[in-house]
């Protein structure tokens, strides 16, 4: 089964969409702070750098719990689009590849995606395009709850994760890709040099 590549428009969906209710680990066992000392890349304007760093501050654990907030969204008003750079069957490969693991082993394998840790998984994600990037956790926050370790049912988002939640709803289209993508990249283990930033290059947020 394939993962169309789809991005939303966040503004009608949030933290109160119910879950299936089943047994998972506990999240908030690890959500020790992550913040990067990578140079934001796809990024030009500066409301969308500063939600960025906010959103950069989290710990692992409000970083995953804000992403499958973000991409719940995919299940309501949705614009289709499908970059001619994208390679959907790759991404799956790697979204499958959770499916295998106890929830345990797949919880820390998405925390050690947060983290940059050198794992198997982490290393073939930061080896992907962003645009793939972006396509394997909508294909995880997808199979979240059935195939892949859920929220637990009493998690509450803090603070700091529902105000980013909800200034990225106001945030023009564009520009909640911009984050995205940004949140996308700066993950997974890489040894490969960041590219010059969209501010350094002049070119668009355009997918």
């Amino acid at each position: 089964m394939g993962y169309p590549i789809i991005y939303p428009s966040l503004r009608r969906c949030g933290p109160s969409a119910q879950r299936p209710t089943v047994k998972r680990p506990n999240w908030m066992e690890y959500n020790s702070m992550t913040s990067s000392d990578r140079q934001t890349t796809q990024i030009t304007e500066q409301s969308t750098d500063a939600l960025f760093q906010r959103y950069d501050a989290l710990g692992v654990d409000d970083k995953l719990a804000l992403l499958y907030y973000i991409y719940e969204a995919m299940g309501g008003s949705i614009t289709p689009a499908a970059p001619a750079a994208a390679d959907p069957e790759l991404a799956e490969s790697l979204v499958s590849q959770l499916f295998d693991l106890s929830e345990d082993e797949q919880l820390e394998a998405m925390r050690a995606v947060v983290r940059r840790d050198r794992t198997d998984i982490s290393q073939r994600y930061g080896g992907f395009s962003a645009n793939n990037q972006l396509l394997v956790w909508y294909g995880w926050a997808k199979a979240m709850g059935d195939r892949i370790v859920g929220m637990p049912d009493d998690y509450k988002a803090q603070g700091p994760v529902q105000k980013i939640l909800g200034d990225l709803k106001n945030m023009e289209f564009q520009s909640q890709i911009s984050f995205l993508r940004e949140a996308a990249t700066q993950m997974g283990y890489s040894t490969v040099t960041a590219p010059p930033t969209q501010a350094e290059t002049g070119k668009t947020d355009s997918l």
